[in-house]
């Protein structure tokens, strides 16, 4: 199955977030189905190939700025809502969607996370689920993306890796269902080109639960070298990333994520990317044996 063509030629799907790792894939998977789009950017400075991409139409945008909201908006049908991870992501979307909601946009496509709840002890899965909220009141149709754990999220260890053979985390052995940025690319561009996921909340997942501990097995496997996972404290971690220059929001929310991990809260395995894209989804195998030359010295 695949992406239905798009032969008109509008630009009534608006791309926010896009300059990172699954806005500018949603972008090239767009692009490359024949679609039209409209990229929301900061700055048309450091766009990567956005620029070049046939059918995207870059916008300027700010999240601080409502005007410049209501201008990006302008003509949009469908939004693909994505924000960096800080302490005004909550804000940033929410004033997202109150522009799109005088601009009389039809449908909004969230980004979310994996177990969003307002009443989580994890600072991000309380913010998600909190725009979730505001996306439902607004009666704007919705789809809510939840991935979980990204595979491409592991990059961040990659210094340790080549240097030392070993990443750390406090991930305990509970097992985490990780996923593809590129699956989860997938559904948010069927979400927005096609009919009936309005509505729908979406688990995304691999088709695998792994400890840490098998994911530097695979990952040796993948660079012919040995790559260990070491269990350390939150309070470790949190030390190491604060010296490494994460804002302390982030890395207490980080440790709380890894909290979330260790409780064994995210061994779920889904079955929506598949039956969303019609095909299976990457399995971290496949991942590190892509991704395996950026692991290597």
């Amino acid at each position: 199955m695949t992406i239905m063509n798009n032969t008109s030629k509008n630009n009534s799907i608006l791309i926010t977030g896009a300059t990172g790792t699954i806005g500018s894939e949603l972008a090239r998977q767009l692009s490359m189905a024949g679609f039209n789009f409209k990229a929301m950017v900061r700055s048309f400075n450091s766009i990567g190939s956005l620029k070049s991409l046939p059918g995207s139409n870059l916008v300027k945008g700010d999240f601080n700025d409502r005007q410049s909201l209501s201008a990006a908006l302008s003509g949009i049908e469908k939004v693909f809502l994505l924000t960096n991870s800080t302490e005004q992501a909550e804000i940033q979307q929410i004033a997202l969607v109150d522009a799109a909601i005088s601009a009389g946009v039809k449908h909004i496509v969230k980004l979310s996370q994996f177990a969003a709840d307002i009443q989580s002890p994890v600072r991000y899965l309380r913010y998600h689920a909190a725009v979730e909220q505001k996306i439902i009141a607004s009666g704007i149709d919705y789809t809510f993306l939840r991935p979980n754990l990204f595979m491409q999220g592991l990059l961040v260890f990659r210094d340790p890796i080549i240097h030392q053979g070993k990443f750390f985390a406090p991930a305990g052995q509970a097992k985490v269902s990780l996923v593809d940025i590129r699956d989860i690319a997938a559904v948010a561009a069927r979400s927005l080109t096609e009919d009936g996921h309005q509505g729908k909340i979406y688990n995304l997942t691999g088709p695998e639960a792994l400890t840490h501990t098998a994911l530097a097995s695979i990952l040796s496997a993948a660079t012919s070298r040995t790559i260990r996972y070491m269990d350390v404290t939150p309070e470790d971690m949190r030390n190491a990333v604060l010296t490494a220059g994460l804002p302390t929001w982030q890395a207490d929310g980080l440790i709380e994520d890894y909290a979330h991990y260790a409780r064994g809260e995210a061994a779920l395995i889904s079955t929506d990317v598949e039956a969303v894209t019609g095909k299976s989804p990457y399995t971290f195998e496949a991942f590190a044996k892509e991704y395996a030359h950026l692991f290597s010295a």
